[in-house]
């Protein structure tokens, strides 16, 4: 049983070990998620069969929000002890998310070998919750171990074309990738099209592709063509379903530091990073850390983000073709390309196999 969800950096690893488990492996698995995160469509759609539980936030939210979560998790608990009983599964996988803590906690207590599953360089509250009491862990940093029992850096399970990306042509006109997940960023389609016109100017035969997220598409794509930007020059999508492409054709990309992160490190991509301010523990920011101690990122905080800071960090980076040559093999040596099969075998040897 895999448990956890809501965002993309929850259920595209879930889908992943999902699919290595029964494709390779021929296990078969359940999913546990709740009604309003994305697994309510991806789950399904991959074949697998989704259980839902009722959880919710506790952490940036209201006392309200609280008190009914705080309802909801013996309700989902008990839930979660029926389904595992009914399904009898020998490993329970936590991916984080919502559904993840009453799962985990179910799991507990009737005693299921459990496994941790932590992209972040500092848990969320369900893995911290219950990092010491799982039978073990799969972490994306080495500092990130200390905070469970048994726990082994895998990394993150990323697309395999993402690891084989071709090289950029030489002499190819530079491209800038601005991404940040499902739900895009305000910050970004906030000030990307106050500085497009002049960072077209500045960088010459620049490109942007935009993913805006589905709600703030028709407003971003309105401020691009308002800027008077070259429209022949920016493109501007809700979301990207081809990023091994956009990965391959970018030189530099502006992101938020979840998940993304390991997908930039396999794709060896240089990249300017702004970390999400609102994230629970502030672990993007921490995300972004170990990139940028490593030479692999640069970080400009949410706060400091302004037109003019901005366009400066992202001039520096496009024009500066061997400082990006670095931050390329840096990255590169950030990467996993081994994490999935490395998960699924710590899964069998829980289970025995």
């Amino acid at each position: 049983m895999i448990a956890g969800g809501g965002t993309g950096g929850h259920v595209v690893p879930a889908l992943a070990i999902g699919r290595e488990l029964r494709d390779v492996y021929g296990a078969e698995v359940w999913f546990v998620g709740t009604a309003r995160g994305l697994e309510t469509r991806l789950v399904p759609e991959a074949g697998f069969r989704l259980e839902l539980v009722r959880s919710g936030q506790l952490k940036n939210v209201s006392l309200a929000t609280r008190l009914r979560t705080m309802t909801d998790l013996p309700l989902g608990v008990l839930r979660c002890v029926s389904l595992l009983r009914e399904f009898r599964p020998q490993v329970v996988v936590g991916v984080g998310g919502y559904a993840s803590g009453p799962a985990m906690i179910a799991a507990l207590l009737l005693r299921i070998p459990t496994l941790a599953y932590e992209p972040n360089a500092v848990p969320g509250m369900t893995n911290r919750v219950v990092g010491k009491r799982v039978s073990a862990a799969a972490v994306n940093f080495g500092q990130t171990a200390k905070y469970f029992h048994d726990a082994e850096v895998t990394g993150v399970p990323v697309r395999p074309e993402i690891f084989s990306l071709p090289e950029r042509a030489s002499g190819a006109a530079p491209r800038l990738l601005v991404t940040a997940g499902s739900n895009g960023a305000l910050v970004f389609n906030e000030t990307m099209p106050l500085i497009a016109a002049r960072l077209l100017e500045d960088v010459p035969g620049l490109t942007i592709v935009h993913q805006s997220g589905p709600r703030a598409l028709e407003v971003t794509r309105a401020a691009y063509v308002q800027s008077g930007a070259d429209p022949a020059r920016w493109r501007v999508e809700a979301f990207l379903t081809d990023m091994p492409e956009q990965y391959a054709a970018a030189d530099v990309v502006l992101a938020r530091s979840g998940s993304t992160v390991a997908e930039l490190c396999a794709a060896g991509k240089p990249s300017l990073l702004v970390p999400f301010a609102g994230a629970a523990d502030d672990h993007q920011r921490k995300n972004a850390e170990v990139l940028v101690e490593a030479g692999a990122a640069e970080m400009l905080l949410q706060r400091d983000v302004t037109p003019e800071t901005l366009r400066t960090a992202l001039v520096g980076l496009l024009t500066d073709a061997p400082r990006r040559a670095v931050m390329a093999e840096k990255a590169r040596a950030l990467a996993r390309p081994e994490a999935l099969q490395r998960i699924a075998e710590m899964v069998l040897r829980l289970a025995g196999q």
